[in-house]
Parts: C-alpha cells; sequence; structure tokens
C-alpha cells in the first residue's frame, strides 16, 4: 500500500517547482490532489498528465474566496481534506529597506503570509469536523536565520514558522497538526522569474543556480524539490502522526554551520599560511 492512498489533499503553487514535485509525488503514492496555482495553461496540462487522481483550480491564494474555493473542490470532489500544503510563494520585493516600494511589499505579504493565513483558515474548519488532518506550509531558512532572503521574504517566513507554532496549539485536540518545511537553496524558477527567463531560458538558469551553490551546504549539492516533497509527504502521511508545531529545515546541513575548514583557511590567508600544505596534526 502507498503511504497517501485515500488522503485528499489541496497543493497551492503546485504547478512549478517544490509544488510540482510533491504533487508528483502525492500522486505516485496514492493520494487525490488539487493543483491550487495560477498557472493554467501549465496547471491543466498537470491535471490531464496524472489523470483522474488529479483536478486543477485558479487560485490567486492572496483572496480569501479562492483559497476557500480550492478546499470546498476537494471536499466537493473526494469528500474530505486531510493534507493542505500552503506553498506558493515567489521572491517578493528586494532591495535596500529605505527604497522598498510599499505596494510590492504588500503584494509579497498578500501571497507569503496572508495565503498560508487563508490556507490554515479554511483547512481548519474542516480538518476540525473530520477530526484529523494535516496542515503543512512551506516557510523557509530565511525565516530561520539572516542573509538567506530579502527583508519582506525573511519576515514573513518567520511569521509562517511562528503562525505555524501557534496554530498546532489550537489545531492538536482535533488530532489536526501544522508543520512547517524550511527549504535552503532548491533549484526552482523563484530564481528565474524575476530575471524574465522562461521555457527553456529558464530551465538552464536553474542549473545555473543550483551549480553556483552546489559548494554551500555541507552536503555539497543544491536541493531538488524531490527532496522538500519527501519530507511533506511523511507529514502528510500517518508516519508523522505525533509531530506538530515544528519547522523543519531541509538545507543540506546549511544553517548547521560552517566547515571548520573555511575558518582555518580565513587565518591562514591572514597570517599568510597555506594550512592545506601542512600536513594534519601528529604527523608532522
Amino acid at each position: 500500500m502507498a503511504r497517501l492512498d485515500g488522503k485528499v489533499a489541496v497543493i497551492t503553487g503546485g504547478a512549478s517547482g517544490i509544488g510540482e514535485g510533491t504533487l508528483r509525488l502525492f500522486a505516485e503514492e496514492g493520494a487525490r490532489v488539487v493543483i491550487a496555482d495560477i498557472q493554467d495553461e501549465r496547471g491543466q496540462q498537470l491535471a490531464e498528465e496524472l489523470g483522474p487522481s488529479t483536478t486543477y483550480l485558479h487560485t490567486d491564494v492572496s483572496q480569501e474566496e479562492q483559497v476557500q474555493g480550492a478546499v470546498r473542490l476537494a471536499v466537493d470532489k473526494w469528500g474530505r481534506l486531510d493534507c493542505m500544503f500552503n506553498n506558493a510563494g515567489f521572491g517578493g520585493v528586494s532591495g535596500p529597506i529605505e527604497l522598498t516600494d510599499m505596494a510590492a511589499y504588500d503584494t509579497t505579504m498578500a501571497v507569503l503570509l496572508r495565503g498560508v493565513f487563508l490556507g490554515i483558515k479554511h483547512a481548519a474548519g474542516v480538518m476540525k469536523e473530520q477530526r484529523g488532518g494535516s496542515i503543512v506550509s512551506t516557510a523557509s531558512i530565511a525565516g530561520m536565520q539572516a542573509g538567506f532572503g530579502p527583508h519582506a521574504y525573511s519576515a514573513a517566513k518567520a511569521a509562517v514558522i511562528h503562525l505555524t507554532r501557534s496554530v498546532s496549539v489550537e489545531l492538536g485536540e482535533f488530532n489536526v497538526r501544522a508543520n512547517a518545511v524550511c527549504p535552503g537553496v532548491i533549484g526552482t524558477n523563484i530564481f528565474t522569474t524575476p530575471f524574465g527567463f522562461t521555457g527553456a531560458a529558464a530551465d538552464a538558469a536553474v542549473r545555473k543556480v543550483s551549480d553556483a551553490f552546489a559548494d554551500w551546504p555541507p552536503m555539497k549539492r543544491s536541493g531538488m524539490p524531490r527532496d522538500i516533497a519527501e519530507a511533506v509527504a511523511w507529514l502528510a502521511s500517518d508516519a508523522s502522526a505525533y509531530v506538530t508545531g515544528q519547522h523543519f529545515a531541509i538545507d543540506g546541513g546549511l544553517t548547521a554551520g560552517r566547515d571548520i575548514t573555511e575558518m582555518r583557511d580565513r587565518i591562514g590567508r591572514a597570517y599568510g599560511i597555506d594550512f592545506s600544505q601542512m600536513p594534519p596534526p601528529g604527523q608532522q
């Protein structure tokens, strides 16, 4: 038996990137999924490709009636909602704080925070009534530590982490769980859309970004959507039945710390010493 057999999910931002990777894994594992996105052509293509276990609905997560509609579609079509994956997002407004355009700030927060809040709100009502369910939201390592994203993005993702904890306390007695995943550097179109890349050019750009960051995490590779999807599938499954109120960094060890050899090499540059040419201690 597949681990998500019989489960019903809504995945926002499900037509590309982490959302698409999670959609594909959920379909493999037996789930029925509403793909909630604003990329209509791509969303419809995925629904047709993956068959009757999936359906697409145009959903702007900043609009409450559209998020409510995605939840309602899942319940009307399949009778329940077992997993709400609040994943839709983008990089948002960036730049120096004193130059931040406030209209762009509002749009950023509407998608990255309001969209998650709405997903939790409308999933919670259904899940409380059926006394069970898993809400998973995409945060980021930028919400855990400074220096991994623009100001508004980082603030929104930090808020998602704390909202997840807060909501988990209310929902626990109803057997409804709330958790967040915090991706590190994952090769998706979040790195290409702001620069106008599309199609094959976007795919090539993602590969370039992934290669550029490959030596940053201790595991010496950039992440892939499937890396996040596996964590979301676990959180949606019964295997994580006693896990709630948590956030999980999925970053190849990036937030764990730096390799001590980096400190050694910086000291070496300061003193003009090439430690890489010296034998390890005890072998002189």
